[in-house]
């Protein structure tokens, strides 16, 4: 087989950057995505025959475009695809502007869906790919101060498990990576804070906030170490689904699903009655 060929979204710094440089120290094809001129000449000196820099962003579809007829023309095919490129957005869902809102989801939603509908044709032909969406622990629990942010991760959660279900059997494997707290410049420089002014939210939103921020830069996650985890995954036979990274991640995941179970449990004889009765549905035909 080819060296495999990997499309790598938000190659800056963090996650990304440093999936590059493994993916190369593997003998396989990088092509990374970044939004500035001058960040290509910096990423394709990690390894200059095997890493290419391109200009996309997620938002804009001419580049998506651009970057799917040099895929075609360059290499042909499309083994691995990392939707990467994301950011935070911070503060109280009443706080939180509309115009904020719509750039959140557009990057971290649409934005992806963008890059598996490029994805998609290059697998489909081929019978054969993988598509990691790194998603966030925040996916699959909402916290205060972060409800925006939240929201779009949950909808990104919930497409990538349709489309495992829509394309595992022609050979398609998709898998959520929820990250934990990690060592990156997601709750620094990269992440948007809308501060808050009222005071109900001080002891909720806005407390949240503030230790996000004081622990950046501190977090118990290496981010080497993760990507090398991203990239043991797309070996795999059988990839999961789901993907949490780190131990903070898989605490809060089992806090949040006894949380879960005993919520449906309490609640089941308000819930549960709300069918028709077999003795109804007999009358109605």
């Amino acid at each position: 087989m080819s060296k495999r060929v990997w499309l790598i979204t938000g190659c800056s710094t963090g996650f990304g950057r440093e999936l590059v440089k493994v993916v190369a120290e593997k003998g396989e094809i990088a092509i990374g995505t970044v939004r500035k001129k001058e960040q290509i000449a910096q990423l394709e000196s990690i390894n200059p025959e095997l890493v290419k820099g391109i200009i996309l962003d997620v938002q804009k579809q001419d580049t998506i475009e651009q970057a799917k007829q040099l895929i075609e023309k360059e290499y042909g095919r499309l083994d691995v695809l990392v939707n990467n490129a994301g950011y935070g957005t911070l503060g109280p869902i009443e706080e939180t502007s509309e115009e904020e809102i719509q750039r959140q989801f557009d990057v971290n939603v649409f934005g992806c869906v963008r890059m598996i509908k490029l994805a998609l044709p290059f697998m489909r032909k081929q019978r054969s790919g993988n598509i990691l969406n790194i998603t966030s622990i925040a996916g699959l629990n909402g916290f205060p101060g972060v409800g925006i942010y939240n929201g779009s991760k949950f909808a990104l959660e919930g497409i990538g498990e349709a489309l495992a279900a829509e394309t595992r059997h022609i050979g398609i494997k998709v898998t959520n990576v929820e990250p934990g707290p990690f060592r990156t410049d997601w709750a620094g420089r990269s992440a948007t804070y809308n501060e808050s002014n009222i005071e109900e939210y001080k002891e909720t939103a806005a407390k949240n906030m503030e230790s996000i921020r004081e622990v950046s830069g501190n977090q118990i996650g290496d981010p080497v170490r993760a990507v090398n985890a991203m990239y043991e995954i797309t070996t795999l036979e059988n990839p999961p689904v789901h993907l949490p990274l780190g131990k903070p991640a898989y605490k809060r995941i089992g806090i949040r699903l006894a949380e879960f179970k005993e919520e449906i449990e309490q609640y089941r004889h308000i819930g549960q009655p709300t069918d028709y009765t077999e003795e109804e549905l007999e009358q109605m035909g």
